[in-house]
């Protein structure tokens, strides 16, 4: 075992045990404060793989911006301590069929596109790879994943529209 995995299971075990936290955590800024270091051990994790332009992405997107807009959203309410996280059981059928469905597309993607190779180098910059990747021959998927975005925000926006009743 060398630094390198060492480094690793530094990284996935502070990744897991905040994630742990996360989900158990009763009160809702203690579990914000874990998601912060999930998001860092998660980007540790794509640094150690290589994916340098993902994990700048997964700091600047996450921990910057959505982990520090909850944070400011928790704290800043009136609320905070009549907070009710239950979850109702009927989202898990749907839940269950989407990450099923994401599964399949995506290991379709990789088994039609030999897209996991073992032998492949990895490139001292991914942001020019993903670049062209993202133009030439995953257009499509690009594509779909964008239009998905645009319907995820428009059910975002109707969501925040609806009124109280």
């Amino acid at each position: 075992m060398n630094i390198y995995d060492l480094i690793f299971y530094l990284f996935a075990i502070i990744t897991l045990v905040s994630a742990v936290f996360v989900v158990t955590s009763k009160n809702i800024v203690h579990s914000a404060f874990n998601l912060l270091f999930t998001f860092f051990g998660v980007a540790g994790i794509y640094a150690l793989l290589g994916a340098d332009f993902i994990a700048v992405v997964q700091l600047l997107v996450y921990v910057g911006g959505i982990l520090i807009l909850l944070l400011f959203g928790v704290m800043l309410t009136n609320k905070i301590t009549n907070v009710d996280l239950r979850t109702g059981t009927i989202h898990i059928v749907p839940a269950a069929i989407g990450v099923g469905m994401l599964w399949g597309a995506l290991s379709a993607i990789a088994y039609k596109t030999n897209w996991i190779k073992i032998d492949s180098p990895i490139p001292n910059s991914t942001a020019p790879f993903l670049g062209r990747m993202l133009i030439t021959d995953y257009v499509l998927v690009f594509e779909l994943l964008g239009i998905l975005l645009l319907i995820a925000l428009i059910g975002a926006a109707s969501i925040a529209r609806r009124e109280k009743e």
